[in-house]
C-alpha cells in the first residue's frame, strides 16, 4: 500500500493541520510506503512573498520532523524539487471538465472571501484540484489521508484518473481517501473550522505567551461559575481539550462544567496546560533540528531523489499512453 499526503507552506502550522493531516500521516508510516511532500507549488495561489515561502517551507519541514515524521520510514521532500508534478498536471487538465472544477466548494468559498478585486482569484486557485490530482497520481497512491474539507478534491482526483484511464487505457491507480471522522475538522477559536484563512488558529510552536493569550481569549457565554452548563459538550475549549489532554481528562472536565461550580477561566487554564504539555517533546526536538539545518536539507534532498525515481516512471507511462512519447 502506498500512502501520500502533502501540506502547504502558507503560514505557521496549527492544531487543525496537526490532527487533520500531520498525525494521521505520521501514524500511517508503518502501514505501507509513505510519500509526504511540502506543497510549495500550491502555496503560490495565495502567497506571493518569496522570502516567506522559503521560511514557511523550512518551518513545515521542521514541524513535521519534530512531530514524528521519520525519513527512514517515509519519503519526505519539497514539491518543487519534482517538476513532474506540473508536467502531469497539464496532461490531466486536458481531460478535466470545467464544470468539475467549478463545482468545487473550496474554490467557491475562497473566491467569495477574496471579493471582486482584479487578479485576486487566479487560475492556480481554480485549477488547484488538477495539480492535487497530479500530486497523488504520480506516486500510484492507494491511500490519501485528507481532512473532511479535502474529500471533494480527492473525488475530483478519482474522476480525473478514471477519465484518463478510459481515454488512454489503464494508466493511473484510482486512490481512496482516509478520513479520521473524529478529528477531521478541528474547531478554530471562533467556532469555525480552524484555518489560517479565518485567522482563528492555535499554532503548534508559537511562543508560550502568544499561545496562552489566544487560549485565554476564547470567547465564552455569560453564565457564571456556579451555573450548570448542560451543553458543555458544545463548548469550544472542551472540544479542543479532548484532543490534547490524556484519555478521560476531557470527558471528566466536561462533566465538571456540566454540573456547575467550574468556571470558564479554570477551563481555559487547564486547556493551555494540556496543550503546552502535549507538544513539549516536539518543541524540544524542533529546537534540535533548527540547530542542524544541514541535516534537514539532506533529508529533503534524499527524499526528492527517491520521489523523482517514482514520478519519472509514472509520467513516462502517462506520456506513452497518450502519444507524447
Amino acid at each position: 500500500m502506498r500512502i501520500l499526503t502533502g501540506i502547504q507552506p502558507s503560514g505557521a502550522l496549527h492544531l487543525g493541520n496537526y490532527f487533520g493531516a500531520m498525525l494521521p500521516a505520521i501514524q500511517l508510516q508503518d502501514e505501507g510506503e509513505a510519500f509526504y511532500f511540502i506543497a510549495n507549488y500550491h502555496s503560490m495561489t495565495s502567497l506571493t512573498e518569496a522570502k516567506l515561502r522559503r521560511q514557511y517551507t523550512l518551518d513545515v519541514a521542521l514541524d513535521f520532523l519534530a512531530c514524528g515524521l521519520d525519513p527512514k520510514r517515509c519519503v519526505f521532500w519539497k514539491q518543487s524539487d519534482t517538476p513532474e508534478h506540473t508536467e502531469l498536471a497539464w496532461l490531466l487538465s486536458t481531460v478535466t471538465p470545467m464544470g468539475l472544477l467549478e463545482r468545487c466548494h473550496s474554490f467557491k468559498d475562497k473566491a467569495a472571501r477574496m471579493g471582486d478585486e482584479i487578479g485576486a482569484v487566479n487560475h492556480g486557485l481554480f485549477a488547484y484540484p488538477v495539480l492535487m490530482a497530479a500530486d497523488i497520481l504520480l506516486y500510484d497512491s492507494n491511500v490519501v489521508p485528507v481532512g473532511k474539507d479535502q474529500k471533494q478534491h480527492l473525488e475530483v482526483t478519482r474522476d480525473i484518473a478514471i477519465k484518463f484511464n478510459h481515454l488512454y487505457g489503464d494508466t493511473f491507480v484510482v486512490p481512496e481517501p482516509r478520513i479520521r471522522e473524529d478529528v477531521a475538522v478541528v474547531p478554530g477559536l471562533d467556532g469555525q473550522k480552524m484555518s489560517k484563512s479565518y485567522g482563528n488558529t492555535i499554532e503548534l510552536f508559537a511562543e508560550e505567551k502568544a499561545i496562552k493569550k489566544k487560549i485565554m481569549g476564547i470567547q465564552m457565554d455569560s453564565r457564571g461559575l456556579d451555573e450548570p452548563k448542560p451543553d458543555a459538550d458544545k463548548n469550544l475549549a472542551i472540544q479542543i481539550l479532548k484532543l490534547v489532554a490524556p484519555p478521560g481528562v476531557g470527558q471528566a472536565t466536561e462533566e465538571r462544567l456540566r454540573a456547575g461550580g467550574f468556571g470558564y477561566g479554570d477551563l481555559k487554564k487547564a486547556l493551555f496546560e494540556h496543550y503546552w504539555n502535549y507538544f513539549a517533546p516536539a518543541r524540544a526536538r524542533r529546537a534540535e533540528l533548527a540547530a542542524n539545518l544541514d541535516y534537514v536539507d539532506q533529508v529533503l534532498n534524499d527524499g526528492a531523489a527517491r520521489a523523482r525515481s517514482v514520478a519519472q516512471k509514472t509520467l513516462k507511462r502517462a506520456k506513452v499512453a497518450c502519444g507524447l512519447d
